[in-house]
């Protein structure tokens, strides 16, 4: 198997071990089994089981920003802006795959660089929406910044809530709830002159 194919394929196997146990429950000999190599070849393309996880921790953290950059990029109208990052949310955290649990439940945030991935998607998801908010409000940049993190927080806790609670609401209906109550916040903040 071609180098890139083999390190997809571990990828894969080590995020559905990684999202089932836990970071400190798994094992590179489960990681290597599930992928059906020796823990040799697996060793080849990770030196350890925390290269692993970061290298899984970048790319799930990489999905979650590019959600969001299209969710804002995909209309004008603020209102659709805000259901749109809203159903990003709803539909990472609902994915098979279960990699939201390496990004917002992970077992190893004390790990330095763990944490820092883990904050990166709050802080790019929050720049993004930061610069629209000061853009069509005027309001200075620590303001806009902070309700921005509040709307990203608001979409990655409502929509862990939501999977784990297993309420019975349809993922689309959730995520029309959420941003419909984060819509009638945000739209309270006035449109500058230009907007």
């Amino acid at each position: 198997m071609p180098r890139q194919e083999r390190r997809a394929q571990l990828l894969q196997s080590a995020l559905e071990v990684f999202a089932a146990q836990g970071y400190h429950a798994a094992a590179m000999d489960d990681i290597a089994d599930r992928a059906g190599v020796s823990k040799p070849v697996l060793y080849q393309h990770f030196p350890g089981k925390l290269d692993l996880y970061l290298a899984l921790l970048d790319a799930s953290c990489d999905t979650v920003i590019d959600q969001c950059r299209k969710a804002l990029a995909s209309t004008t109208d603020n209102k659709q802006r805000v259901a749109a990052t809203m159903a990003a949310f709803y539909e990472y955290v609902a994915s098979d795959t279960g990699a939201f649990r390496l990004v917002f439940e992970s077992d190893l945030t004390n790990e330095p660089a763990v944490r820092e991935h883990v904050d990166r998607v709050t802080a790019q998801c929050a720049d993004m929406i930061a610069a629209v908010i000061h853009e069509d409000t005027g309001l200075p940049q620590e303001a806009s910044r902070l309700l921005a993190v509040s709307l990203v927080g608001m979409g990655q806790v409502s929509a862990r809530f939501w999977l784990a609670e297993r309420s019975g609401i349809p993922r689309a209906d959730a995520a029309a709830l959420v941003a419909g109550l984060a819509w009638r916040g945000i739209r309270g903040y006035p449109l500058t002159d230009e907007h």
